[in-house]
């Protein structure tokens, strides 16, 4: 079993010094031999996101970032499972991810807007989806589209195979360090896997450290407060208010305003139910 050196997780330390430990990932392949086209293909894939975060974006968390992370031990570390998060910049999801150990690496997958990233014929795109390792959902879709086409499926489909799902239930990257209300697509994800734990999570500094429409990051200290996981209760509506609370909660520890107080779909709804 082969052992590599990584840097540390940046998990307990508010600097930015080096911390090394020796880590053991097991590839998927190991053991295999007969393999086919689209086998060795898939082994190439995986060689490659795993270079990609052991060189690039772990030294850059790392160093760039000076990242201080607040219970990490809550992220789960098996599937199926679900991290929510806010959503202010691209380092997001490179953070997240960077928080779990590599032998998790191809279990952890992101979900995002399948618009956004155009497909695997563009040089963003196959980053995105075989490196970063996201699994594009349709958005913005009429009722009738998705009554044919189930935009949840590859999300389901992934969580039924085990995965650790990161999903930003805001929809789109929002203005730094400022709350919007979460939409209903987790909460109908969740309800289909009751069983599976949904830990929130709340990013601090990374909207400022690469703003929404600025070209390149810059260096700036940056937190991650995780929250105790959550489970399904029996009710969207209520899901969704309970799971914005709790990242308010998480909000209020990195000294930063919460929730921009304008409704949302679920709070329309609960007034008219009110008032029937």
């Amino acid at each position: 079993m082969p052992q590599i050196v990584v840097p540390a997780k940046a998990g307990t330390h508010s600097s930015s010094a080096a911390h090394w430990r020796a880590e053991t990932w097991t590839p998927a392949f190991a053991g295999a031999t007969s393999l086919g086209l689209a086998e060795r293909t898939s082994i190439i894939v995986q060689i490659l996101r795993l270079l990609f975060f052991l060189m690039i974006v772990r030294p850059a968390v790392l160093f760039l970032l000076g990242l201080y992370v607040k219970r990490e031990e809550l992220l789960p570390r098996q599937g199926p499972a679900i991290v929510v998060a806010n959503h202010n910049s691209h380092l997001d999801t490179l953070v997240l991810l960077s928080l779990f150990p590599l032998g998790l690496l191809p279990k952890v997958r992101a979900v995002a807007a399948a618009d956004y990233f155009a497909g695997e014929d563009t040089t963003l795109g196959w980053i995105a989806k075989h490196l970063i390792g996201i699994i594009p959902i349709r958005r913005n879709a009429s009722a009738l589209e998705n009554m044919r086409h189930d935009p949840l499926k590859p999300a389901a489909d992934a969580l039924a195979d085990g995965s650790i799902l990161i999903i930003y239930p805001e929809g789109t990257r929002g203005t730094a360090e400022k709350l919007a209300k979460f939409k209903n697509g987790v909460a109908y994800l969740v309800e289909r896997f009751p069983e599976v734990p949904v830990t929130p999570v709340y990013l601090c500094g990374l909207g400022k450290a690469w703003p929404k429409g600025e070209r390149w990051p810059v260096p700036l200290l940056c937190e991650v407060f995780v929250g105790a996981p959550m489970r399904w209760c029996g009710d969207r509506i209520a899901f969704i208010a309970k799971l914005e609370q709790r990242v308010g909660e998480l909000a209020k520890l990195g000294d930063f305003p919460g929730w921009d107080f304008e409704p949302s779909a679920a709070d329309n709804k609960r007034v008219l139910e009110g008032r029937k």
